[in-house]
């Protein structure tokens, strides 16, 4: 390794990237991180954190209608201003910035801004100089992505809707999956008058289908105006706005149109081609299960690629690399792969989702019989908030094991509480140790362990 300039040098300096360079710094090797954009990647910068934040702003909205029921009279009708929210978020996200780029430093890794490209095994090229290295990484993440429609230039993307200098007053969602669902609530809790376009069906592929279905009442019945079997067929721009014509032949006339359609690798101009590292059909980037590419000395992690796309993955997966290429194991042993099962996540739509484990459909697939159990409620909180909002829980289990395979939840603080009701799924806890466990009164999380009755079998 002293023939090179670094042990390992990783291209991107988001979660994943960071977390692998602090840890392998720790080990004693030397690392250096390149970042041409920001620190923190996807998840500080225009994702995860300020769309929390957004989301937290858009709550608002409900809490001043809630408040009259319990007493409390506002004087006037409440405002919002974008350029306050907008403004704040960016300080904060400075902030973090600030906190990723003195983590490097005090784990002794170099930062350098700019684009690095790999030019051999172990080698880069950056700001024009040649820096060789035992491993590189790849940790840059992805971008959003844009079909391609007539006036599609006139959209919007996730990376650009933090930062609108006005706020649409009719705003357009094109897409069916987080970002999508997320954005629509937000945008509408912050007063907009907003509509979701989605090709399919039913939002949210892949999830329960009656979290699905739960969820898109739920956000009808909080205004989202939701449009499904149809895409955009052109969007053109007329003076007091944008004119957006579906393929199902209606007009709508907004202010912004936000493309949530997906994100892909953002692998453009590393070079990887010409070394002929391989990617997946997909276009991302092919790894083992330790991480190497089809170039050994060339490594990859988060969702370049092509996994679960969650920013604790991208964390799991460096903690993991960093134990397979850099730390000592006593033992002898090869580290365990990463277990990709049972990890959970959450949609901060309105109301929030959580989620872990198996959905029903998947259940009932895997396994030769399930029992479904699942309650659908007015919380508390609303008994005197007057609002008609629900929640809806439920638990999948396997009904030879009594184990426990899924558990779901729409409803205030879903990713709170699907956040401890995942470590019981994960150990294999039955429906039994879910009926055992004496619940914390009054909650809406003490139904996850007093459904005793089968919904359905």
């Amino acid at each position: 390794m002293a023939n090179y300039d670094y042990d390992l040098f990783v291209i991107g300096a988001g979660s994943g990237g960071v977390r692998a360079a602090r840890t392998a710094a720790a080990t004693g090797a030397r690392v250096a991180v390149a970042e041409d954009r920001y620190l923190g990647g996807t998840c500080v910068n225009v994702g995860c954190v300020p769309k929390k934040l957004y989301s937290y702003a858009a709550h608002f909205h409900d809490a001043f209608e809630d408040s009259a029921g319990f007493g409390w009279t506002i004087p006037q009708a409440p405002t919002f201003d974008w350029a306050t929210l907008r403004d704040n978020k960016i300080e904060e996200i400075k902030r973090l910035n600030g906190i990723y780029s003195r983590l490097l430093d005090g784990a002794g890794v170099t930062l350098i801004n700019g684009r690095a490209k790999v030019v051999d095994a172990n080698a880069v090229e950056i700001n024009g100089d040649r820096i060789t290295a035992e491993k590189i990484l790849v940790a840059v993440g992805g971008w959003p992505w844009t079909p391609e429609f007539e006036g599609s230039e006139h959209t919007i993307n996730s990376n650009q809707v933090f930062d609108l200098d006005s706020f649409p007053k009719r705003f357009l969602v094109l897409g069916g999956g987080y970002i999508a669902v997320e954005f629509a609530s937000i945008f509408n809790g912050l007063g907009a008058d907003t509509s979701l376009i989605y090709r399919g069906e039913l939002f949210l592929r892949g999830f329960d289908r009656e979290v699905r279905e739960f969820t898109r009442d739920e956000m009808v019945k909080k205004g989202v105006d939701l449009h499904f079997k149809t895409n955009i067929e052109r969007i053109r721009k007329v003076e007091s706005g944008l004119e957006v014509t579906l393929t199902s032949g209606e007009q709508f006339e907004v202010d912004a149109v936000l493309a949530a359609t997906g994100r892909r690798p953002h692998l453009e101009g590393l070079g990887l081609d010409a070394l002929g590292v391989e990617l997946n059909t997909d276009g991302t980037l092919k790894v083992n299960e330790r991480y190497e590419s089809s170039v050994p000395s060339i490594l990859g992690l988060g969702d370049v690629t092509g996994g679960p796309e969650l920013t604790p993955v991208a964390l799991a997966e460096a903690m993991h690399l960093v134990q397979h290429h850099f730390t000592q194991n006593e033992s002898g042993k090869t580290p365990a792969p990463l277990d990709y099962q049972n990890i959970a996540t959450a949609v901060f739509c309105h109301p929030n989702i959580g989620t872990v484990g198996l959905s029903e459909e998947e259940a009932r697939e895997r396994f030769e019989a399930v029992r479904i159990y699942s309650a659908d409620f007015r919380p508390m909180k609303h008994t005197l908030s007057g609002s008609d909002e629900r929640c809806l829980m439920k638990l999948v289990v396997d009904d030879e094991s009594d184990r426990v395979v899924g558990a779901h939840m729409v409803g205030d603080d879903a990713g709170e509480t699907i956040q401890g009701i995942a470590i019981a799924v994960r150990a294999r806890l039955t429906k039994s140790d879910f009926d055992a466990t004496v619940g914390i009164h009054p909650t809406a999380a003490e139904e996850f362990v007093t459904m005793r009755s089968v919904t359905r079998r």
